[in-house]
């Protein structure tokens, strides 16, 4: 049985309760985190601490817990469930004010809720998914305007995943205005020639922690990266596609609503780079 995170506690997983008026569970009034976890170390602790406090103040709620602490949770879950290969998921919310309420509570009264659990991922690094590569479809991003915070708004990227299953695909791309925001749960990249493309930061995606790391291995390849909108007609003219994500780390993207990339099979950009992210990525593993 697990040992997870709650409010301060070390508690097995079946003792770990938190109240039906938690504003979480009544609003979606939280914030959440994935860090990967590969040879029993995580990974990007960094940014996915960084973010996080972003996170929380974009919504003016309160970080119940310091950075060095967050990492001593964290390196304790590990250890207590014997994780080499995983996921940390976290996530606070602004707490049980007693009832329920469309006003935030007083943070003075109403302490936020923090949660920390392991998830168990072997083979994370060495995916047989990523050999293959993954087939995505296209469908209309309609969810609120401010998806540059990690909420735990979760819904319509899990409509997506289903439609995507639906059509005997893997995930879905959203469109906006006609062009990629980014898939549900993951940035979207393609590659034209020797140019990766993705969309720029902004408020219409999120800032992945992944994707900045990405990047940055991409750029030090002497890869040319390009930050721009896209259309999906560019995307399935593209010779290569792919998402990055903290549990999926580099995945190469071989069809696009039914319209094979190149070969079909992943080609030699997306591969590289996630190989290039994993062995960068453990070297500075914590």
């Amino acid at each position: 049985m697990r040992t997870v995170y709650l409010n301060g506690q070390y508690l097995p997983e079946n003792e770990a309760t938190v109240s039906i008026f938690d504003r979480g569970f009544l609003m979606a009034d939280g914030v959440y985190e994935v860090t990967s976890v590969l040879d029993g170390k995580l990974i990007d602790f960094d940014g996915h601490a960084v973010r996080l406090e972003r996170s929380l103040r974009e919504l003016d709620m309160v970080n119940p817990i310091s950075k060095e602490d967050l990492l001593e949770v964290h390196r304790e879950l590990v250890r207590a469930n014997g994780i080499e290969e995983g996921m940390v998921y976290l996530q606070i919310t602004r707490g049980a004010p007693g009832d329920r309420d469309f006003v935030f509570p007083d943070p003075e009264e109403t302490e936020p809720t923090i949660v920390l659990f392991t998830q168990n991922k072997p083979g994370l690094a060495d995916s047989p998914a990523a050999k293959k590569g993954m087939k995505v479809i296209s469908i209309e991003d309609i969810r609120w305007g401010r998806r540059d915070i990690k909420t735990v708004q979760l819904l319509y990227p899990s409509m997506g995943k289903m439609m995507a299953k639906k059509s005997g695909a893997d995930d879905a791309w959203m469109i906006e205005d006609g062009f990629v925001t980014e898939g549900t749960s993951n940035n979207a990249y393609i590659v034209k020639g020797n140019k990766i493309i993705t969309r720029a930061l902004s408020n219409d995606i999120l800032h992945g922690i992944t994707r900045a790391a990405v990047l940055r291995f991409a750029q030090e390849a002497q890869m040319e990266v390009e930050e721009r909108n896209f259309t999906i007609d560019e995307a399935k003219e593209a010779d290569e596609a792919f998402i990055t994500s903290a549990s999926t780390f580099v995945m190469p993207v071989v069809e696009i609503d039914g319209v094979a990339l190149g070969e079909g099979v992943p080609g030699r950009v997306a591969p590289r780079l996630r190989e290039i992210y994993l062995e960068e990525s453990l070297k500075a593993a914590v």
